[in-house]
């Protein structure tokens, strides 16, 4: 069993790839535009859309319908709500667009 350190450190680099395939899958004017520190909290609020919603879990069959609009939605009022932003929701598409890319291929 790892330790705590082993496991934050783990989480991290796995943070730090899901980051960089974000960035790298984002459009050109998106690219710089996001810091990140705002990647971290989107990612960590597409999490919490999903824990929160339950959609993983009341599906009946193995097809999951995904609203990513809903999520990107999601995510701007959270940070509205924590004072981070502006995230304009059709930019913020993109970046859940990508973290569900990566969660489906890269795990």
């Amino acid at each position: 069993m790892a330790s705590i350190d082993e496991e934050v450190r783990i989480a991290e680099q796995e943070d730090a790839k899901e980051m960089a395939y974000i960035r790298k899958t984002l459009p050109a004017d998106l690219k710089e535009k996001y810091s990140d520190s705002d990647l971290l909290f989107m990612m960590e609020a597409i999490v919490d859309y999903f824990y929160e919603s339950h959609v993983l879990e009341d599906n009946a069959n193995d097809y999951v319908d995904i609203d990513m609009d809903k999520i990107s939605d999601y995510v701007c009022q959270r940070a509205t709500q924590e004072k981070r932003g502006p995230y304009i929701a059709d930019e913020v598409f993109f970046v859940v667009q990508a973290d569900i890319d990566y969660q489906e291929n890269c795990d």
